[in-house]
């Protein structure tokens, strides 16, 4: 792997034993992603874990061309056996060298592979934390997706941290608060944001 690359493993795992442990009266709850109940979620997080899958392939299609704003996503019955196994399939991908070099594209916006991979991370850490949230889990990321999920929020454009762009503006967060608040805060979120 590359210096940029790493196990995007842990935190897929992570993300999978949340959703292991949502109920079915969870499912229509309220997230920290305003328009998202947890089902919306979820359906979001089978969705990135495909396109990321994809991505890390350079096997480009509908997959990887979607926005993921096109249509409000959802989850069908089968959603308990195939999120876990979607989102093995996007660390099995991301651990091939391959996918952190040369360009790719997520979300219909082409990228470097390097960028792609830190993209997938951060959406895994940030929607791993709305989905705690929402359901009441204690939520532990993988340190090295945390770090990777901060440093790509942190070197995001300043006029996308005040909400030009597909993040909410950054909330303000000090400086000596805890490395997930701060990543939080970052993506547009209220690090002591309650259902």
């Amino acid at each position: 792997m590359s210096d940029t690359a790493f196990d995007l493993g842990p935190q897929a795992r992570a993300v999978a034993r949340l959703a292991e442990k949502v109920r079915d009266d969870q499912l229509t709850a309220r997230t920290p992603c305003p328009d998202l109940a947890v089902r919306n979620l979820l359906g979001h997080l089978l969705g990135l874990s495909v396109a990321f899958r994809d991505a890390a392939r350079k096997d480009l299609g509908t997959t990887t061309d979607t926005r993921p704003d096109t249509a409000l996503p959802d989850i069908g019955p089968g959603w308990r056996e195939e999120l876990p196994k979607v989102l093995d399939d996007l660390a099995d991908a991301w651990r091939d060298p391959a996918a952190w070099t040369g360009m790719t594209r997520a979300g219909g916006i082409d990228l470097p592979g390097a960028v792609a991979g830190a993209v997938a991370a951060d959406e895994l850490v940030i929607h791993g934390w709305d989905l705690a949230r929402a359901t009441g889990q204690e939520y532990a990321p993988d340190p090295v997706a945390l770090k990777a999920s901060y440093g790509f929020l942190q070197a995001a454009p300043d006029d996308v941290r005040r909400g030009d762009g597909p993040f909410g503006p950054a909330v303000p967060v000090p400086g000596d608060a805890p490395l997930l608040d701060r990543t939080v805060g970052l993506s547009g979120r209220d690090p002591g944001w309650k259902p």
